[in-house]
């Protein structure tokens, strides 16, 4: 199998040490958000979070179907509130 190659090997921020982690990515699309669970590249000094490109596209498409309310796929997790 072949192994992806990393674009950094160190913090582009601080030059902390890198490692891959599963997140927590909230994307917002005019008045909807949305969580995804992610892998990213995680620094373990500042926690600077760097994501593939594959993955960085899948934010995009996101953002456009929340901003468009297309979120017949998604599941619902609740209801949001705006304290003033």
């Amino acid at each position: 199998m072949k192994q992806k190659k990393k674009p950094f090997k160190q913090c582009p921020v601080c030059g902390g040490e890198l490692e891959e982690k599963e997140v927590e990515k909230l994307l917002h699309g005019g008045v909807h958000t949305a969580i995804m669970k992610v892998q990213a590249e995680v620094c373990r000094h500042c926690g600077e979070r760097l994501y593939s490109q594959e993955t960085v596209r899948r934010f995009e498409e996101i953002r456009i179907k929340l901003e468009r309310e297309e979120v017949s796929a998604f599941t619902p997790l609740g209801k949001a509130f705006q304290v003033a």
